[in-house]
């Protein structure tokens, strides 16, 4: 499903955030990538997300190389991708099910499509009873629950998770953790990039180690290891 050659990005001031990276994942996994703040995690997948362009290497992504897209194909390539985001990143005048709907709006969803799976995610996620609540009225463990329902609502293969718990005591991010784990065990693709050494040695699923841009390590059914 993605395929990362040789990857490196190198900033004005010559530092490499990533160096030469070499990263296989495949169709339905959930891989948990880990390593120190500025080990090189986040500017990863802002080049998987094509928001960051390689200096050097190749991404594909199935079959495109997602460096050769232009900004209209990158548009329709993140389509494919729900990003969930640490610090929730709502619209504070917008109810839960509207920040929902809006995900699908964006996307150009039928008002029929969207009355029939905002719903459904929301479910999907516990929060159907908030669907008329606005962000100011939830916990944040709720905000993150909102976050993945706009992340998955238009069925994309992949989701990025990027620390999606860092703001969470550990009840609510192991509630979030699980819903993961459910969405991935519907054949969806899970990247989840985190600091959170228990979450991990719980999943018990692949772990990539970045540091200092270069993957050090990487395990099948692993533990956090820095």
């Amino acid at each position: 499903m993605i395929y990362i050659d040789k990857i490196s990005k190198i900033f004005t001031n010559q530092q490499a955030a990533v160096h030469e990276v070499t990263l296989n994942i495949d169709k339905g996994e959930f891989v948990s990538l880990v390593g120190f703040s500025g080990a090189g995690k986040t500017t990863l997948l802002k080049l998987i997300l094509g928001e960051s362009k390689a200096t050097d290497g190749i991404i594909y992504f199935d079959s495109v190389d997602i460096s050769k897209l232009n900004q209209k194909e990158l548009n329709k390539y993140r389509r494919n991708i729900g990003v969930v985001f640490q610090d929730f990143r709502l619209i504070s005048n917008k109810t839960v099910f509207e920040n929902v709907a809006f995900a699908m709006q964006a996307s150009g969803k039928s008002e029929d499509r969207i009355k029939k799976d905002v719903p459904h995610v929301l479910k999907l996620v516990g929060l159907w009873n908030k669907k008329y609540s606005f962000p100011d009225e939830l916990s944040g463990g709720e905000k993150q629950r909102v976050a993945i329902a706009r992340a998955i609502v238009n069925n994309p293969d992949l989701i990025i998770a990027d620390e999606p718990t860092g703001n969470l005591d550990p009840i609510n991010a192991a509630d979030i953790v699980n819903i993961l784990k459910k969405i991935n065990s519907f054949g969806t693709t899970v990247i989840l990039a985190t600091h959170d050494k228990s979450i991990v040695n719980t999943l018990r699923k692949r772990v990539v180690t970045i540091d200092n841009g270069r993957i050090t390590r990487d395990d099948q059914d692993g533990t956090f290891i820095l």
